[in-house]
């Protein structure tokens, strides 16, 4: 069969931001602050919420930065004294995060598709060699990458937050109180487990990539 360089250089390409992506996908989901606000390390809301708080108003917040409840609904949120959850500051805030991560479900989609486009005629045509090679190629920069991430976080992980909000976020937009819902709700050790997750995720599934490449060579 005869190969293509350029598709093969494309799939290497894609596939460490399709890692990444599917990490943050995964994230997005409740399996992630489920098992987040239960670990035994994790701070208690000094003003009042509880697990059960944290777990409603983080799922409540996630439907609505992922697309499946209006601003107008978010807004409304309120504590049970009556008082608004966010403030003006914290929904400008969740507004910009929410365009930022329908951009990105939208990229990891787009990449999902191509990718199955490319391995769409080896999975018709078994007798076909599918792009297994520059799968391998992609998940091992995709390993370079989280690797040298996950220890600038261990250094210094506080200006890794930074730096990101900087290059994403107008100004101090993303800067609150510590009497602050989002805070409340998402303190920096959240935070850092969140990298964490997404980085460890990536990882294994980098590790599965090559995985399948060598037993594939080595079956043929």
């Amino acid at each position: 069969m005869k190969k293509s360089p350029a598709m093969h250089i494309l799939i290497a390409i894609i596939i460490p931001i399709f890692i990444i992506t599917t990490g943050m996908r995964v994230a997005l989901s409740p399996l992630f602050f489920n098992l987040e606000y239960r670990l035994p390390n994790f701070p208690p809301d000094e003003y009042g919420f509880t697990l059960n708080d944290r777990l409603k108003w983080a799922d409540f917040s996630i439907d609505f930065i992922t697309g499946k409840i209006d601003a107008d609904t978010y807004a409304a949120a309120q504590l049970a004294d009556g008082q608004s959850l966010f403030n003006e500051r914290e929904l400008s805030h969740m507004i910009d995060v929410r365009e930022l991560t329908l951009i990105m479900l939208w990229v990891w989609r787009a990449l999902l598709f191509l990718i199955v486009i490319a391995f769409l005629p080896f999975m018709v045509n078994k007798q076909k060699e599918p792009p297994l090679k520059p799968l391998a190629v992609g998940a091992k920069i995709t390993i370079a990458f989280i690797a040298a991430i996950l220890i600038f976080l261990i250094i210094n992980f506080n200006q890794l937050f930074t730096s990101f909000h900087q290059i994403f976020f107008e100004g101090d937009t993303w800067l609150f109180y510590h009497t602050d819902s989002l805070i409340r709700l998402f303190p920096i050790k959240f935070w850092q487990d969140l990298f964490i997750f997404i980085g460890a995720f990536s990882l294994l599934l980098s590790a599965g990539f090559i995985y399948l490449d060598k037993k594939v060579r080595n079956l043929s």
